[in-house]
């Protein structure tokens, strides 16, 4: 296909386009194949730090760079919605949900977005071909957005920008059109390790290096069985995702709520949950409680698995009686984790 003649005006109203849409960040990368990231890439999967995530080295191949997917990709943009929370993370609470989680779900939020500034670019230019993807495929979506300009993956591996600091949902869209680049973004945390020495269970071997296996996110999220022991008590009272090594960045300090997209806003039962009212939740009334929200994909039994945990770490009494049921619980995961819990509150004075 042919460009259009002014692709420096279509990238600037492509660009209007995506802020009217709700993005707060948006960039243009070149859509080759970066070795060095996909070396990094096989180095982490044949360390075995994806953990249980198979579809991690299932697509490896692809998941290399865009035209490893789609050799006809010429450009990348680049795009992030603003999640930015009103309040402080880590202030104290009887259980805590990762700040993405406590609105809608963000895959649905930014797939519409992301497909209706697709259908705009086609329309502009007619014969454009374009994939749209928003963490469902096997898309390094982290360093494509450094690459891009809109932020750099900091030391907890996440993208981190300067506007917005740790608080970006991220898509992208690969075309055929070649659009200008941007520059990409180089590293700024400079000798900052505040998220690697937050973090609750050393899940960072060393900067820009994460190990899956030891973090309180897959444990809590993509973590099927049984959480182990050594992590348990380190889990605090997270019943759903860690935010300690986002939190603590110092960038966080010019993300503003106003760039915050208005489906992210949190629901209140989810800003402030209580383990009682979750630790009582089957399967239909959990389904029913996480409607449209991203947690409702790990079911209820692991959900309550991680409230088990946090209740063995409350120390509070009045939770025992329900742990205490849930030791007959017929999905063996959550009935080991109440005994586990029940014995930790035994053990409580």
């Amino acid at each position: 296909m042919v460009n259009p003649p002014d692709t420096d005006g279509l990238k600037a109203r492509l660009f209007a386009r995506a802020q009217e849409l709700g993005f707060a960040a948006v960039g243009v990368a070149p859509a080759e194949d970066d070795p060095v990231r996909a070396e990094r890439l096989e180095q982490w999967l044949g360390e075995g730090m994806h953990g249980s995530m198979e579809w991690m080295a299932a697509r490896a191949n692809v998941r290399r760079g865009p035209q490893s997917m789609w050799p006809e990709a010429r450009s990348v943009i680049a795009l992030g919605m603003s999640y930015a929370p009103e309040t402080d993370p880590l202030a104290p609470g009887e259980a805590k949900i990762s700040v993405y989680a406590q609105g809608r779900d963000y895959h649905d939020t930014v797939k519409k977005a992301l497909k209706a500034l697709a259908r705009w670019l086609v329309e502009q230019a007619p014969g454009t071909e374009l994939k749209v993807f928003v963490d469902t495929a096997p898309v390094m979506e982290k360093p494509l957005g450094e690459a891009a300009g809109i932020g750099w993956q900091g030391k907890h591996t996440n993208l981190v920008s300067r506007e917005h600091g740790s608080w970006l949902f991220l898509g992208a869209i690969y075309t055929t059109l070649a659009l200008p680049p941007d520059e990409a973004h180089g590293a700024s945390c400079g000798s900052c390790r505040a998220c690697l020495d937050a973090c609750p269970t050393d899940a960072f071997p060393a900067p820009y290096r994460l190990d899956a296996r030891r973090c309180i996110s897959y444990l809590t999220i993509e973590h099927a069985g049984p959480i182990p022991e050594e992590f348990r008590e380190a889990i605090g009272n997270r019943i759903y995702g860690c935010d300690d090594c986002l939190a603590v960045c110092p960038w966080n300090k010019f993300a503003e709520t106003a760039h915050r997209h208005l489906a992210f806003a949190p629901r209140e039962e989810l800003a402030a949950p209580q383990l009682a009212e979750l630790l009582a939740l089957d399967d239909a009334g959990f389904r029913a409680k996480f409607s449209g929200s991203p947690i409702k994909r790990i079911g209820r039994d692991r959900f309550v698995r991680n409230c088990l945990i946090a209740a063995g770490n409350s120390g509070n009494q009045a939770l025992r009686s329900q742990v205490l049921a849930l030791v007959s619980d017929p999905d063996p995961v959550v009935s080991e984790t109440a005994e586990w819990a029940l014995g930790r509150l035994t053990r409580c004075p």
